[in-house]
């Protein structure tokens, strides 16, 4: 069995880099020849002019909090529906699992409610 369960994954492999390959290369050799310029080089910013140094507006820490909050359930929800889905296989031989599980849930609840306490989500202050 050895080395030729892995003949059907160096094939898909090499096609693919072939192919990424191919593209490039017809790319480059059929591609609309530009000449660039100041205007044509710069970053489009949703109709607004380039600005010139300096930095851009200030953002409240409230935008980036509740980002990092989203980001933070986000991957809770990815780790619970692997979870979902094998719970019952993992009961049926008899692996206690929802003990991790339900420690895993009390952790983000207590820190949501810390969350919550701080002010973290409100918008008026």
């Amino acid at each position: 069995m050895g080395d030729a369960s892995y003949i059907p994954i160096l094939v898909q492999i090499s096609i693919a880099v072939g192919l990424a390959l191919i593209i490039l290369v017809v790319s480059h050799l059929f591609g609309q020849r530009v000449v660039g310029n100041k205007i044509k080089d710069s970053a489009y910013e949703c109709g607004m002019n380039q600005m010139q140094g300096g930095i851009g507006p200030r953002f409240s820490i409230k935008f980036y909090t509740t980002a990092m909050l989203f980001i933070l359930f986000d991957i809770e929800v990815v780790f619970l529906l692997p979870w979902t889905m094998i719970f019952r296989d993992f009961v049926s031989v008899g692996i206690p699992i929802l003990m991790p599980v339900l420690f895993f849930m009390m952790v983000l609840v207590v820190g949501l409610v810390y969350e919550l306490k701080k002010g973290a989500i409100e918008w008026d202050r």
